[in-house]
Order: structure tokens, then C-alpha cells, then sequence
């Protein structure tokens, strides 16, 4: 290994990145890559686990805070773009153009598309995202990880559980290796945790029925939602069991009631799911003992804490 690349790693983890990984610019399909540095030999990705104590409230029923803010806000808001920044200094400092690339939440291409973890009133839409990255699929040629069946990125190290950003530059580092395939077994425990049921067997995300059930619209899974909820909505009980298909009119008229968490900072959702998706599959893939990381006590101490559809415990 380069001393060059050495360094980024040292300067990226010692910022709070917890895996990195290096790809050659040949093997990224997204043409945003080139399209963002024309001569870009190089991507870096940096990823940082979410914390697993981040899901034990969601997980518990207690709290529901630190998923949205500890689990997605930090690592986005804060911690990614800080070691961006170091490691762009390092690549700079080596005579190096170096272009950090976190994730936009709030610009969309599409007219009538979501992004179930930001406040869709807050999403900007229509304008061309030539220049977006791909983040799964950029992950993914950089040898972070696999594509499991509900299309999050799965890592040896946390299963679904991290978020990560880019380093896109002209420095030419030695690549490592894209990750074969091998966590994922098609389950289908994550398409079966959806209160919403916004995944299909096969994988497809429909991404407003998932925005609706994310922010809440679950009574199994919501204890802020008071009874009055929907209560002009013919569909309330349908949309209360996750037994309706939302078109995007609907869910935007369910999302417009779910005020009964307060959101985090930037626009982000306060997630009543918790990405029950991801905990399940993260679950799964601990139960099998595939994952690097490993703990005293398994995640899942007691039965699925959930309650009836009429707000009961059960």
C-alpha cells in the first residue's frame, strides 16, 4: 500500500470513518462520476457504522430520537463531512484534486419521487441530477459491499447498518477488491418487517408507501398516534394495519398528519420504523454469526415489541 492511500485511511478513520475503501475509476458505472472530474482516477469511499444502541429504543418502544438523530443525522451532518474534509486536505497537500461527495437528501430528479428519510415539502424536484451520485451503486464499485434483496448495502463489518460518503480525485491509489456476494440469502425477513409492506418479495421499494409508514402511519408500531389520527381518511384502519397501497396523493396526505414527533434538524424524519427492513435483516445475518462485529447479547433479547392496530400492547 501507498503511503499516499495509507495516510487518507489513517486520516479518514481517525475522524470517525469506521471502514474505507478504494475503487479505480474503470469500474464505476455511474456516469455522474466523470461527469463531477473528467480526469478522476481514484474514488474513495468512507463509511461509519450507526451505532447499534441507536435502534434499542425503536427496538424497545422506549425511544424514538436516537435512530433518526444518532443513527442518521451525526454520521451525515457531522461526522462524514469533517474526515471528507481532512482526507481531501491530505490529497490536496499531496499536489492531488480531491472533490468530497456526501449525500444531497433534498434534490430529487423526479417529479413525483421521495426520499422517505427527509420531509417531502422540503425535497427540491425536477431539476436534472446529472451530477447526483448514485450512492448504492457507487458503494458498491467501490468495494464497500453487496446490494441485499431490499436494496440496502450490506458490509462484512455492520450488515446494513452504516452510512457513507465519496472522495472523488485524480490521485491514482491502488483499488481494493469489489465485494462478492455472499450475505444476502434472499430471506425475506425485510421484505416481512415492513409495517407498510413497501417492499415487494421480489425487492422493489415503493418509496412513498415506505415514506408514509417510516414517519408512523403504523398504530402497531407508532405509540404517539392518538386515536383521532386520520380520522377523516376514509382508509384510517386499512392505512393503520399497513394493509392499503398509498398512491403518492395518499401518502402525502397521511405524511401531512404525522406531527406527533417532533423531526430532527435538517429536514430529516423522525423514523417510527426504525428501518424495521434493516433491523431485521441485521438480526438475521447476527443469528447466522456471518458478521465481523460481534457482541455479548444478541440484539433481539425478547419477543418483537409492537403493539395491536387498535394502539393496545400486546
Amino acid at each position: 500500500m501507498s503511503a499516499l492511500k495509507q495516510k487518507i485511511i489513517e486520516t479518514l478513520k481517525n475522524a470517525g470513518a469506521d471502514i474505507v475503501v478504494c475503487g479505480n475509476i474503470e469500474r464505476f458505472s455511474d456516469p455522474a462520476v466523470k461527469k463531477l472530474m473528467p480526469k478522476a482516477k481514484s474514488v474513495i469511499c468512507a463509511a461509519c457504522r450507526q451505532l447499534r444502541g441507536a435502534r434499542r429504543g425503536v427496538e424497545e418502544g422506549t425511544s424514538y430520537h436516537h435512530f433518526t438523530t444518532i443513527g442518521i443525522e451525526t454520521p451525515e451532518e457531522n461526522i462524514l463531512p469533517g474526515a471528507l474534509l481532512r482526507a481531501c486536505g491530505v490529497l490536496e497537500a499531496a499536489g492531488f484534486k480531491a472533490l468530497p461527495q456526501r449525500r444531497n437528501q433534498l434534490v430529487m430528479a423526479s417529479e413525483n419521487d421521495t426520499n422517505p428519510e427527509v420531509a417531502h415539502e422540503k425535497i427540491f424536484r425536477g431539476r436534472k441530477a446529472e451530477t447526483q451520485l448514485d450512492f448504492t451503486r457507487c458503494a458498491v464499485d467501490a468495494g464497500l459491499g453487496e446490494i441485499g434483496l431490499s436494496g440496502s448495502v450490506l458490509t462484512d463489518d455492520f450488515g446494513p447498518c452504516q452510512r457513507w460518503a465519496f472522495i472523488i480525485t485524480e490521485a491514482e491509489l491502488e483499488p481494493d477488491p469489489v465485494a462478492v456476494p455472499h450475505l444476502c440469502d434472499k430471506c425475506g425477513e425485510c421484505v416481512k418487517a415492513c409495517p407498510g409492506h413497501a417492499i415487494s418479495p421480489d425487492g422493489k421499494l415503493n418509496r412513498w408507501q415506505c415514506a408514509a409508514y417510516y414517519a408512523g402511519a403504523s398504530r402497531r408500531k407508532n405509540p404517539f398516534m392518538p386515536t383521532y389520527a386520520l380520522a377523516d381518511n376514509p382508509d384510517r384502519e386499512a392505512i393503520w394495519a399497513g394493509e392499503i397501497d398509498l398512491t403518492p396523493e395518499k401518502a402525502r396526505a397521511v405524511l401531512s398528519e404525522m406531527t406527533f414527533y417532533p423531526s430532527a434538524r435538517h429536514a430529516y424524519t423522525s423514523s417510527m420504523c426504525g428501518k424495521a427492513c434493516d433491523t431485521e435483516c441485521y438480526i438475521h445475518l447476527e443469528q447466522k454469526g456471518v458478521l465481523k462485529h460481534k457482541f455479548s447479547t444478541p440484539f433481539r433479547k425478547r419477543p418483537k415489541w409492537e403493539l395491536s392496530v387498535h394502539g393496545e400492547i400486546e
